[in-house]
């Protein structure tokens, strides 16, 4: 299996301490997230990852490598100018023709994950859907994209950081896993998947699914969840 990463963002609510390491290499109790990433996709069974860089990209080549320690591969891919999370995987694509030719996963570079992949990829294809949504419960809707499923599992409506939500406590976790064809809808230049891909494929009736993590999973984004990856992680 292979994975892309987005590890390009700033990180400007965790200044200062982004203005000198990427948001994505912060220190987990003494280790990278990314390093943790990769701990989690080795043992989830992901042999190649690509990754989109921006904010200090050599810090993170540095401090990665060609992936050798996780007997993976990692290829990087470099934004001049940030590029949306979908505009990101559609240079990917772009650059390395052929590469992603098989279902594929996406990881938001902010997560610290440790959940069941392959329970996600069953889903995925059990439903022969083009996106799969990791799914995670939240009380705060206004913050991330929030997400209604029908009997099915299919997701029936989608809604990022709704100023009003009824729909439930399903938000999005920010793992994906996706079919190459997703390139079909991703257009050039700037894209989002919360703004613009999830509603129009929505729109065109395509399959897109949600399943309900069993793990761990938290977006280190801000200086109290940063903080608390800290305990949880702390010892492992």
């Amino acid at each position: 299996m292979k994975a892309v990463i987005l590890a390009a963002g700033v990180g400007s609510r965790l200044r200062p301490l982004t203005d000198t390491c990427p948001k994505p290499m912060l220190p987990i109790a003494g280790r990278p997230l990314l390093a943790r990433t990769l701990d989690w996709l080795r043992v989830s069974g992901v042999a190649e990852a690509a990754l989109n860089l921006h904010h200090l990209p050599d810090a993170v080549r540095d401090g990665l490598g060609d992936g050798s320690a996780w007997g993976m591969t990692l290829r990087y891919s470099y934004e001049p100018e940030l590029l949306g999370s979908a505009g990101a995987l559609r240079t990917i694509i772009q650059r390395f023709p052929g590469w992603l030719d098989q279902t594929f996963a996406l990881i938001y570079g902010d997560m610290l994950c440790d959940i069941d992949l392959t329970a996600l990829l069953v889903t995925h294809h059990s439903a022969h859907a083009i996106l799969t949504l990791a799914l995670k419960h939240t009380a705060t809707p206004r913050t991330q994209g929030m997400i209604e499923l029908d009997p099915a599992g299919r997701v029936r409506r989608f809604v990022e950081k709704p100023a009003e939500w009824s729909g439930g406590n399903l938000a999005n976790a920010g793992v994906y896993l996706c079919e190459p064809a997703i390139l079909d809808v991703i257009p050039a230049g700037f894209s989002d998947f919360g703004h613009d891909i999830i509603p129009a494929l929505l729109e065109a009736n395509a399959t897109v699914c949600g399943h309900l993590a069993t793990g761990y999973l938290l977006d280190i984004g801000t200086p109290d969840a940063y903080a608390q990856a800290q305990r949880d992680w702390q010892g492992r």
